[in-house]
């Protein structure tokens, strides 16, 4: 194990470590304020619109970015008392290539605990002005640099009705081809601790799901990945990723579902300790709110971002080489000019233990036993694409 914390110690680092460090929490602290100052910001409200406004107008503020107010149907349901059109916000960040890599939150609110779902007060602080202000955060840091990819920042709308806005742009996306490496859903990402003790500052968690329709699953591994290698470099106890190896919490959804359900790859981060008595009801306030856990769950999605923003495209045919033998030899289809990294973990690991940067060729070969280990290749900085 030691040869493999040494491999990991020997990894090409994005460089991101100034970026880090512009987060800031008193910025978030005060989204999340504004956004909870509104009585509620249900989508059947025009508080929603007003919220939205506010938000387009922030979004405005920050160099480069491109801002759209996103409009979609919604129809009359169990928590929708009427058909009517509303809205999201949709910022985009231009990169050299098309590919996308995405961040966002939810920026509507409900109170469940009334009868009339549309009238109750419902701050929405942390469920989910966390997400926003971590999202508008990102945006304002990110935006100071090119990336290679085109970084997209946005409010979704609808999400305590079913999921309504990130399922409309996720149709949107597919309809326009739209090609995302990544879409990270940050949802109730501001607590740190709860009513029965629970306590934890120093974890998020991520949910994500393995089918063979997108790449969820190894999203989630390299976002644990990024973490520790940040950790390991900067010589201290990381701020850690702790992997949920499910699409989400038991009966319960998320914007990110929206996107895997259309075949994107898509992870939902959430605080350890959920507090349902500020779920959905008055009691959602910013009082209750952990800034500097705030801002260290941003740094995990800035660095993962960061990293996806400036990666090349994944290789294809990633295959190991059957022959029996002590080494295992990785082969796959290369792209000229990209350089690759080889990734292994034991069957039984479920995050990567080592890797091997290994440059511009088709294939490597590691002093490991196939038959103990799994192995991935990626582009540098990427999501890495298990061998077969």
């Amino acid at each position: 194990m030691m040869l493999l914390l040494a491999a990991l110690a020997l990894a090409p680092a994005p460089g991101y470590a100034d970026l880090l460090r512009q987060v800031d929490p008193k910025r978030m602290q005060a989204t999340v304020e504004k956004l909870a100052s509104w009585h509620d910001r249900n989508t059947s409200n025009p508080t929603l619109f007003e919220a939205a406004d506010w938000l387009v107008g922030e979004f405005k503020k920050i160099p480069g970015l491109q801002v759209e107010l996103f409009r979609y149907q919604i129809h009359k349901g169990q928590r929708i008392p009427a058909d009517k059109e509303v809205v999201e916000v949709v910022a985009t960040l231009p990169g050299k290539t098309d590919r996308r890599v995405m961040v966002g939150g939810h920026f509507d609110s409900i109170n469940m605990k009334e009868a009339d779902l549309t009238a109750g007060r419902a701050p929405g602080a942390n469920d989910d002005a966390s997400g926003v202000a971590l999202t508008l955060e990102l945006a304002r840091v990110m935006s100071q640099r090119q990336w290679n990819q085109t970084l997209v920042f946005c409010a979704f709308s609808g999400e305590e009705q079913g999921l309504l806005g990130s399922r409309a742009l996720a149709k949107h996306a597919k309809d326009q081809n739209w090609k995302i490496d990544a879409v990270l859903s940050n949802d109730m990402v501001g607590a740190s601790s709860n009513l029965e003790g629970g306590k934890d500052d120093a974890n998020i968690r991520v949910f994500s799901e393995e089918v063979p329709t997108h790449q969820g699953r190894e999203c989630a591994r390299f976002i644990e990945l990024v973490a520790r290698q940040a950790a390991l470099k900067a010589g201290r106890k990381s701020f850690g990723v702790k992997l949920v190896f499910r699409k989400d919490r038991f009966g319960r959804g998320g914007d990110h579902s929206s996107f895997n359900d259309e075949g994107f790859t898509a992870v939902r981060f959430v605080e350890p300790n959920e507090e349902y008595t500020r779920q959905h009801t008055p009691n959602d306030l910013p009082e209750f709110e952990d800034w500097n856990y705030l801002a260290n769950v941003a740094r995990v999605n800035l660095a993962s971002m960061a990293s996806l923003a400036m990666a090349d495209e994944q290789p294809t045919g990633v295959r190991v080489d059957r022959k029996q033998g002590y080494d295992t030899r990785v082969h796959w289809t290369a792209k000229p000019g990209v350089k690759y990294v080889v990734y292994w973990r034991q069957t039984t690991s479920p995050v990567w233990e080592g890797w091997q940067a290994v440059g511009e060729v088709a294939e490597s070969t590691e002093k490991i036993s196939k038959d103990d280990y799994v192995f991935a290749v990626g582009a540098e900085g990427g999501i890495p694409v298990e061998a077969k």
